[in-house]
C-alpha cells in the first residue's frame, strides 16, 4: 500500500472515531455511512496484514488503532505492561484469536499477537489422516466414546502468533527468531507455539471464537480492554463500566465487525478469517508449492479418499475417510519453508476455500458424481477436517459446510429412548413458578387510599382482567355487594392513550377469598411484565391504574421499552407465540420455539435470566421426546443461536434426584445449560446527561470521548489535558494519566440536530 492509498483510508486515531455507540448493538443497527467508513479501513488491514485476518483481530485493528505504515499496534500509544503475561509451561491457560501477550523468555519479553488457533491433537497422521473419533471430538475426550471427565480439561493446540504486529521496534530479530525456534522451549521450529490448554468447564471449550475472545478481554485483558489509551473506550460507547453493559457493547462491536467484513466485495471469509480475493487469485495461479496446482490436487484427493477401486465381484462397502487440512499441505513438495510463521494460517485458509469452492461448483450438496459425498466435519482440528464418505447417496443431505462431527458421534452409542414415527406438535409445560410471578406489593393502606403495585400477566391481557388484593375486594364489597361497575383511569406515563383507553367503565367481580376487574381494553403499548401501580380510593367507584417511566429505554430481547417491568414475567411470558391474541408453540419455526422454550422452562433468576438443561430440550418443547429430524432441527436452532449471542452457553449441575441447578454444586455432576440473558440495551447518551432516549433522541447522534491523531507541530490544550484525566477517572484509572505525546482528546458531545 503507498503513502497515497494509506491517505485515503480513514484512521481510528483520526478527526472521527470509526466506532460509535450504534455499533454497539451489532451490524443491523449501523447505518450505512458507518458501515463504509469501517469497511474501507478493515480491507486495508487484510491488504496490508500478512495473515488471513480474524474477526478478534480485525477488531483489534480498529480498536486499539493499528497503523497501516508499517508500525502496527507500535505506532499508537497503548501501555504494554497493560498487556496480560503468559509463561508457557506443562499447561497454558486458554488464548483465544486475538490476544495480545506479552510471553516471558528469560531476557527482553516476547509481544505478540495471536492471529490463528486450531487443534494438534497427536493421533492425527503426519499426512493428514484422522482417526474417526478425533473429528468433532470435546475437549479431553480419551478415545472413541469416552467425552473423559468434566474436571482438569485438557486439549493440545497449535497457536500461530504475529511476532511482528507490533513494528519494527518490538520485533525480534532474525538472530533471536531462529535462537527461539531451535531451542524449541516454547516455540516449535516453524515459529508455532504447541500447548496443552486446560479449560476451567467444558462450556469454556466449547465457546466459539468471538465469545471466547469477548471473555478473555473483559477478565484477563480487561485494563488493556479500558484503556484510555485506546481511540474510543468501550465504557464511553456504552455509558459506563457496567460489566452486562460492556459484555454486550464488545459482543455487538464483534457482530459488526464480523458483519463488515461479511459483506465486502473485496474479501473473502473462511469462517471467521478474512482474505482479500486479490490474494487469493494470485494463489490460484501460481504455479508453485502451495499454488494453484497443489491446492487443485489436494482437491482431488479429498474427492477421492473414499470412492472404492472396481471389483468384478461382489459388493463395496460404505466407506468413510476424514482428513486434516493442516497436516496435508505440509506433504507437498517445497512447502516447509511457506508454512513457516503465520505463513501457514494463510496456507490453511486459502486451502479450506480452495475445497469450498471445488465442493460448492462440482457437487450437488457434498454429492459428486463419483458417489463420495464431502462435508466439512470438524472446523478446528488441526486446520479443518473435511469427512469423504461413499456411498455418498445413501446419506440424508445436510449443511455440507457445518461441522456435524460424525467422526465423533459415529463412536457413541445409540440412544436408548425410542423415536416416534410422526413428528409431534410442540406442547407448552405448566409454568412451574406461575404463582410465585405474581406476587403484588402493597405499598399504602390509609384512611384515603388504597395503594398496590404488580406486574401485568399474560392471561390477564389476553383475557382483559385484572386481579385485586383481598383488601381492595373488602373495601368495594362493602358499599357494593358481589358485582358492581368500577370507573377505571389509565395513565400510560409520558405516552398517550386514546379516550377509550384512557377512561374505562369495568366490572368489579367480587368473591369471599378473591376478586377481579373484567372488560378491561389493555392500551396498545402495554405488555406482559409491564409493572403497574394501582389507586383505590376509600368510599369511591374509582381505581386510578399507572405505569412508572424508566429513566432511559431500554432494549430487553425483542422488546423496547421506556416503562419499569418485572424481568422474570417479562422472560417468562413476552415470548415467541405469545401476543395479546393468544399464547401457543403451535406453528413456531425451531429458532423460535427454542427461544420459547428456554425462556418458559428454564431456571429463573430474579434478574429473568433462564437456563435450560441442554439435554432436555427436546422434551420441554414437545411434551416428550420428538422424532430424530425434529431433535436434530432444534439443536441446529440452537448452534445458531449460540453462534449469534441471542443465547449463551453455561454450566450447571444435576443432583441425586434429577434437578439442575446453577450455579454449579459442589459434588455433583456438571451439565452443559443453555442461557437466554435478557441484556438491557440502553440508549446511549452522555455519561451523567438527564435527558431521556426516544423522540428526543431522534435525529441525533451521540459521539462518545475519544482520542484524536494531532497534526505534526500540533498540541491539545489544557482544556483537553483536563478533560482526558477525568475520562480516565471515569474508566476508573487513578490520577496521574496524561495525553501521550502527538493526540488530543475530543470530549462526548452531540452530533445533529
Amino acid at each position: 500500500m503507498t503513502p497515497d492509498d494509506r491517505a485515503q483510508v480513514p484512521d481510528p486515531y483520526g478527526e472521527r472515531a470509526l466506532l460509535t455507540a450504534a455499533m454497539t448493538k451489532g451490524y443491523g443497527a449501523v447505518p450505512d455511512e458507518e458501515r463504509g467508513r469501517l469497511r474501507h479501513y478493515l480491507e486495508a488491514v487484510v491488504s496490508v496484514r500478512p495473515a488471513p485476518v480474524h474477526t478478534a483481530v480485525a477488531f483489534n485493528a480498529v480498536y486499539f488503532g493499528y497503523d497501516l505504515g508499517g508500525d502496527g499496534y507500535g505506532g499508537s500509544p497503548l501501555r504494554l505492561d497493560d498487556f496480560p503475561v503468559i509463561t508457557f509451561g506443562e499447561c497454558a491457560p486458554v488464548l483465544p484469536v486475538g490476544a495480545m501477550v506479552r510471553v516471558t523468555t528469560g531476557s527482553d519479553p516476547v509481544y505478540a499477537e495471536i492471529v490463528y488457533r486450531e487443534g494438534a491433537h497427536p493421533e492425527v497422521g503426519a499426512l493428514g489422516d484422522v482417526p474417526a473419533w478425533v473429528s468433532g471430538a470435546p475437549a479431553g475426550a480419551e478415545g472413541p466414546g469416552r467425552p473423559g471427565e468434566d474436571v482438569g480439561l485438557r486439549r493440545r493446540e497449535l497457536l500461530v502468533p504475529d511476532l511482528d504486529a507490533f513494528g519494527p521496534a518490538l520485533s525480534l530479530s532474525s538472530a533471536q527468531l531462529h535462537r527461539l525456534r531451535t531451542r524449541r522451549r516454547w516455540m516449535n521450529e516453524d515459529g508455532h507455539v504447541v500447548v496443552d490448554v486446560c479449560y476451567p468447564s467444558p462450556e469454556a471449550a466449547r465457546r466459539d471464537d468471538l465469545t471466547a475472545y469477548a471473555e478473555h478481554l473483559l477478565t484477563t485483558a480487561r485494563e488493556q480492554l479500558l484503556s484510555p489509551f485506546v481511540p474510543v473506550s468501550l465504557a464511553a460507547l456504552v455509558g459506563g463500566t457496567q460489566d452486562d453493559d460492556l459484555r454486550a457493547g464488545l459482543l455487538g462491536l464483534l457482530d459488526t465487525v464480523k458483519g463488515v467484513l461479511d459483506s465486502s466485495a473485496a474479501l473473502r471469509t473462511w469462517r471467521d478469517y478474512a482474505m482479500s480475493r486479490t490474494s487469493l487469485a494470485e494463489c490460484w495461479r501460481d504455479p508453485g508449492p502451495l499454488g494453484g496446482d497443489d491446492l487443485r490436487s489436494l482437491a482431488a484427493e479429498v474427492e477421492r479418499a473414499a470412492t472404492p477401486e472396481r471389483r468384478r465381484y461382489g459388493l463395496t462397502t460404505p466407506v468413510t475417510v476424514y482428513t486434516a487440512v493442516g497436516p496435508r499441505i505440509r506433504g507437498f513438495p517445497g512447502a516447509t519453508e511457506l508454512l513457516r510463521g503465520v505463513g501457514y494460517a494463510a496456507a490453511v485458509c486459502r486451502a479450506n476455500v480452495a475445497l469450498t469452492d471445488v465442493v460448492q461448483g462440482n457437487s450437488e450438496h457434498g454429492l459428486f458424481e463419483t458417489g463420495s459425498r464431502i462435508t466439512l466435519d470438524d472446523a478446528f482440528e488441526s486446520g479443518g477436517v473435511w469427512r469423504s464418505h461413499y456411498p455418498g447417496g445413501a446419506e440424508a443431505a445436510g449443511d455440507t459446510f457445518a461441522p456435524a462431527g460424525r467422526g465423533w458421534t459415529s463412536t457413541l452409542p445409540p440412544p436408548l429412548e425410542p423415536e416416534p414415527t410422526t413428528e409431534l406438535e410442540p406442547e407448552d409445560l405448566c409454568l412451574a413458578d406461575d404463582a410465585a410471578l405474581s406476587i403484588g406489593e402493597l405499598l399504602r393502606s390509609d384512611a384515603q387510599e388504597i395503594v398496590w403495585r404488580v406486574p401485568l400477566r399474560l392471561s390477564q391481557f389476553i383475557d382483559g382482567w385484572f386481579p385485586l388484593p383481598l383488601c381492595v375486594v373488602e373495601e368495594l364489597r362493602g358499599s357494593a355487594g358481589a358485582c358492581r361497575q368500577i370507573r377505571l383511569e389509565l395513565h400510560h406515563e409520558g405516552e398517550v392513550l386514546g379516550p377509550e383507553e384512557a377512561v374505562q367503565d369495568v366490572i368489579a367481580e367480587l368473591g369471599d377469598e378473591s376478586g377481579r376487574l373484567a372488560g378491561i381494553v389493555w392500551p396498545r403499548d402495554f405488555f406482559p411484565g409491564l409493572m403497574l401501580e394501582l389507586r383505590c380510593l376509600r368510599g369511591s367507584s374509582l381505581i386510578r391504574l399507572a405505569t412508572t417511566r424508566l429513566a432511559e429505554r431500554v432494549q430487553v430481547g425483542d422488546r423496547v421499552t421506556g416503562h419499569c417491568y418485572e424481568p422474570r414475567v417479562l422472560t417468562r411470558e413476552d415470548v415467541p407465540g405469545s401476543d395479546r391474541y393468544g399464547d401457543s408453540a403451535v406453528g413456531l419455526g425451531p429458532r423460535q420455539l427454542v427461544m420459547r422454550t428456554v425462556r418458559r422452562c428454564g431456571l429463573l433468576t430474579l434478574d429473568g435470566h433462564a437456563l435450560l438443561d441442554r439435554s432436555v430440550l427436546p422434551s420441554a418443547a414437545y411434551g416428550r421426546w420428538p422424532a430424530r429430524s425434529q431433535a436434530a432441527a432444534l439443536e441446529s436452532a440452537v448452534v445458531e443461536l449460540l453462534a449469534e449471542r441471542l443465547l449463551e452457553p453455561a454450566l450447571g449441575s444435576r443432583d441425586s434426584w434429577g434437578q439442575p441447578h446453577f450455579p454449579p454444586r459442589d459434588g455433583q455432576r456438571t451439565i452443559p445449560l443453555i442461557a437466554y440473558r435478557p441484556a438491557a440495551t440502553r440508549v446511549i447518551r452522555p455519561w451523567g446527561g438527564t435527558g431521556l432516549g426516544g423522540e428526543e433522541m431522534r435525529g441525533v447522534q451521540f459521539v462518545p470521548g475519544h482520542l484524536r491523531r494531532l497534526r505534526p507541530g500540533c498540541s491539545p490544550s489544557e482544556v483537553q489535558r483536563v478533560a482526558f484525566r477525568e475520562h480516565c477517572r471515569r474508566l476508573g484509572k487513578a490520577d496521574g494519566w496524561e495525553l501521550p505525546y502527538g493526540y488530543t482528546f475530543v470530549t462526548e458531545h452531540m452530533r445533529g440536530h
